[in-house]
């Protein structure tokens, strides 16, 4: 029979779950977050339920199925056998209480759809129980076609007719307007974090983005493999910046970001490591904002877990040390340096990025600050990657290396290491990649 599709408002309205196993305890979420006032009856509980009860976000009552527990209720979800479920059906029914069993459509009047939420936006899919396969098929397709970014814009348009209708525009007018407004496809700027440079160690969610760039502004250090991955269809431009050559500025970054965004694409500023980290995100954010562009933060796998890794050493003991500093040797001018000493009586691992070229300097600030001359280092260049070098020494030995080609990374302090005092080891990882296209 044909169905009726609604969006129901549960905020304060009592709602009967009948079964409290791992079936039940599925469907509690979605109805707490709609506001329902919730009671449970199932003889046995999962923990989590048993959890929220004792919270006091649910009412749990531990024993059989009724048909007065129906009474007052505005719709029940039946998470029980098809035996007990019949039994729920026909006694709602009676009371006219719309009822859901779950996997079994003879005892429902409600079917669960496939949601696409982005907020305010949820674009619901039912094949009225036919084949919820099918229907997880095609909310995936909509997810692609309707990103996050539809969730900002939605409360932007939102904003905007309440705006509207609060002027005196005739209305007309007014109705030509929003239309005019929902025409137009939202524009959001996504920082991705791309990772060290193996394309495995991409996130799912920052290969998911990059699948529906219409604008990608890339690093000059990306791996080809993770640009492989870019659409065919996107425009794809390099603004990446090496040993001081700044071709693109900062402020052209900045300026592209909101320029595309305001013509309605979807734009991926794709950074290596994690953008947030040495990687000038803040600056971008502070343009976003004032130019009033939405945008989303996806962070990468950082550099400095990439180098360890590739060191195989962790970068955290608590036998050892209890801190983690991360720090770069590129500074803005101006800038002070460190404080050297403070950083060597934490007596935990240091992090520094982009150490090329300073190595010698480095060193020397940190013996002055009391480092021990053996204190375990670790150069690792291009982690990660095809062409990835490791070369373990010491902070005494680490002016005479010589300088590994960028991106680099120097480790220094409670390393698991295994250098002999006074000697260097290197080594090449010699990984290997599959390419997909050329370039």
């Amino acid at each position: 029979m044909p169905l009726f599709p609604i969006f129901v408002k549960l905020e304060g309205r009592a709602v009967l779950l009948v079964g409290a196993g791992p079936v039940g305890e599925a469907k509690v979420g979605g109805l707490l977050s709609a506001g329902a006032v919730v009671t449970v009856v199932a003889p046995e509980a999962t923990p989590a339920i048993r959890t929220l009860a004792g919270e006091g976000k649910l009412v749990w009552r531990q024993r059989g199925f009724s048909p007065k527990d129906l009474d007052g209720k505005a719709l029940v979800v039946a998470a029980v056998p098809k035996d007990v479920a019949s039994a729920i059906y026909e006694a709602a029914r009676g009371r006219n209480v719309l009822v859901n069993s779950v996997d079994d459509p003879d005892n429902c009047d409600f079917y669960y759809p496939s949601v696409v939420n982005r907020g305010d936006l949820q674009i619901a899919i039912s094949t009225a129980g036919h084949s919820p396969a099918l229907a997880q098929r095609i909310r995936l397709e909509l997810e692609r076609q309707f990103g996050p970014e539809y969730e900002p814009w939605i409360q932007q348009l939102g904003q905007a007719r309440r705006n509207l209708f609060a002027s005196e525009m005739d209305p007309d007018e007014r109705k030509q307007q929003l239309h005019r407004w929902s025409a137009g496809k939202p524009g959001m700027v996504y920082l991705v974090g791309a990772g060290p440079g193996d394309p495995e160690l991409l996130t799912l969610k920052a290969l998911r983005i990059l699948g529906q760039a219409d604008v990608v502004l890339h690093d000059d250090l990306l791996t080809d493999e993770i640009l492989e991955l870019i659409p065919s269809t996107a425009r794809i431009e390099c603004v990446g910046k090496r040993h001081g050559d700044r071709q693109v500025t900062q402020q052209e970054i900045n300026r592209r970001l909101c320029e595309y965004a305001a013509a309605g694409e979807t734009v991926v500023r794709l950074k290596g490591g994690d953008g947030a980290i040495f990687g000038r995100a803040s600056e971008e954010m502070d343009a976003l904002r004032d130019a009033d562009i939405a945008f989303t933060i996806v962070p990468g796998v950082t550099a400095a877990s990439g180098a360890a890794a590739a060191a195989q050493v962790s970068l955290t003991d608590r036998r050892l040390g209890a801190s983690l500093v991360f720090l770069t040797a590129q500074r803005c001018k101006g800038n002070p340096p460190p404080n050297w000493k403070a950083v060597a009586q934490l007596g935990g691992t240091t992090a520094i990025y982009m150490p090329g070229g300073h190595e010698a300097d480095l060193a020397r600030q940190l013996l002055d600050a009391g480092l021990s001359r053996d204190m375990t280092c670790f150069v690792v260049a291009s982690a990660s990657r095809a062409e990835e070098r490791v070369v373990e020494t010491t902070l005494g030995q680490l002016p005479e290396l010589p300088q590994l080609p960028a991106p680099a990374l120097l480790l220094i302090g409670v390393l698991p290491g295994s250098a002999t005092v006074g000697e260097s080891r290197q080594r090449t990882t010699g990984k290997t990649r599959k390419s997909g296209r050329g370039h």
